[in-house]
């Protein structure tokens, strides 16, 4: 089996921003709106603050031409993890991990006859 990898991202539209002195979403909306954009203020704010699991391209597009920049400079996309499919890594069932079924026992210690804990 083929290398198994997990894709990450960073979202630096608070940062292409930033560089054009445009601090607050509500700032964004009408030039979002100029282009045909319409979204809500809750809407920019998210598209501001967070990282977008979805995006459609004619805001994706809208942005790059608001910030005369390319794609690259609002996402970069990263590799997380890797891992080999074929690792030799135990799988949780070979491990006794089932739903229900606890990693964690609890345990009581037991003081020896004198009142101390047991010599390891």
């Amino acid at each position: 089996m083929a290398e198994q990898r997990r894709i990450g991202f960073h979202w630096h539209l608070r940062r292409v921003m930033a560089a054009h002195n445009l601090w607050k979403s509500t700032e964004l909306r009408p030039l979002l709106r100029s282009r045909g954009i319409n979204l809500s203020d809750a809407q920019v704010y998210r598209l501001v603050t967070g990282e977008p699991q979805r995006i459609p391209a004619l805001t994706f597009a809208a942005l790059c031409d608001i910030f005369d920049c390319s794609p690259n400079d609002l996402f970069e996309p990263y590799v997380e993890m890797r891992a080999a499919a074929t690792a030799d890594a135990p799988r949780p069932r070979e491990l006794g991990i089932a739903p229900g079924n606890p990693v964690a026992k609890r345990i009581r210690i037991v003081q020896d006859d004198d009142g101390s804990a047991p010599q390891t």
